[in-house]
């Protein structure tokens, strides 16, 4: 399974993209759509759109790996597309160590989808960005077509 063209939308409006180096809501060091650097990574001239989206494939692919990894259960394509989104936006690492995951890993998907709605805190305090990712992720994970563009 790969992220579809819906899940792919939601990524791409979510993270908007950004030429040049900033620092992401918890202060990392971030590029394009979403990319957070790794050392030795340097872009000092910035990039372009073709880049951005050359390097997002490639984060992409990382993400649908993670959740093929972790998860254990069936999944449709709203559901996986929901967690990929999840995982690129907050790491493979979250999602390995969350309720969700162990919830949804026994079955219960009303229940873990009700835990994906939690993750709209950053460093304590509920983000309305974040928000409106986790309630779009949720459309997704129920089938649900999406029709706005959500801003994180």
């Amino acid at each position: 399974m790969q992220l579809s063209e819906a899940g792919l939308e939601l990524l791409k409006s979510s993270e908007g993209f950004r030429a040049h180096v900033y620092r992401d809501v918890a202060g990392l060091p971030t590029i394009g759509f979403g990319h957070r650097l790794l050392h030795p990574e340097s872009f000092p001239n910035g990039i372009d759109e073709a880049q951005g989206e050359e390097i997002l494939r490639s984060d992409i692919r990382e993400a649908e790996q993670a959740v093929k990894r972790l998860v254990k259960v069936e999944l449709s394509q709203g559901q996986f597309d929901a967690l990929v989104d999840f995982v690129f936006n907050l790491g493979s690492g979250r999602l390995s160590s969350s309720t969700l995951l162990k919830i949804l890993n026994g079955g219960r998907y009303q229940e873990a989808l009700e835990q994906l709605l939690r993750w709209d805190h950053a460093d304590g305090e509920e983000y309305n960005a974040l928000k409106a990712r986790r309630e779009a992720e949720a459309a997704l994970w129920r089938g649900e077509v999406l029709n706005q563009a959500v801003a994180a």
